[in-house]
């Protein structure tokens, strides 16, 4: 019986690793709000590019 090993992405623990190195990148100021509306127009553009192509802005503003 042969072991197949199944790959489930990051897991519960590799989860919880991540939400709290994002905690402490936020508390110590790596991460500020400016930065995250930057990252998240340019997530839109790249999922999204067919829109940019279309002349709709994704940019995010306050």
């Amino acid at each position: 019986m042969a072991y197949r090993y199944r790959s489930r992405g990051i897991g519960l623990v590799g989860l919880i690793y991540l939400i709290i190195g994002i905690f402490v990148a936020w508390d110590r100021g790596y991460i500020y709000p400016d930065l995250l509306r930057r990252i998240l127009s340019a997530l839109l553009a790249i999922f999204l590019w067919f829109l940019v192509l279309l002349g709709v802005d994704l940019h995010i503003h306050t």
